[in-house]
């Protein structure tokens, strides 16, 4: 099971004695950032298929597409292995 944070506490430090980021810390900007990363939407011309890597549930637009043919969800993990596999047009 994944640990989220979703806002630090205010009554507690957020560096120790020896200035470096506490635990709760490093879990909230870990968190942050990766919510924010799962917003970027990645942009191209061409399919991804076979081309990019990513992780589920990531999106591409194909810049060079036209209606119906400009978006793509990353569905499976891998295909036979291959990260860059497991893109469908939506």
């Amino acid at each position: 099971m994944v640990t989220k944070i979703t806002q630090l506490s205010t009554d507690a430090a957020i560096v120790d004695e020896l200035m470096i980021q506490t635990a709760q810390t490093r879990l909230f900007f870990t968190t942050l950032l990766t919510a924010l990363d799962e917003q970027v939407v990645l942009s191209g011309i061409g399919s991804p298929e076979g081309v990019i890597e990513a992780i589920p549930t990531k999106r591409y637009m194909d810049t060079s597409g036209i209606s119906g043919t400009m978006l793509y969800i990353k569905r499976d993990a891998d295909i036979a292995g291959d990260k860059k596999q497991g893109w469908i047009l939506v």
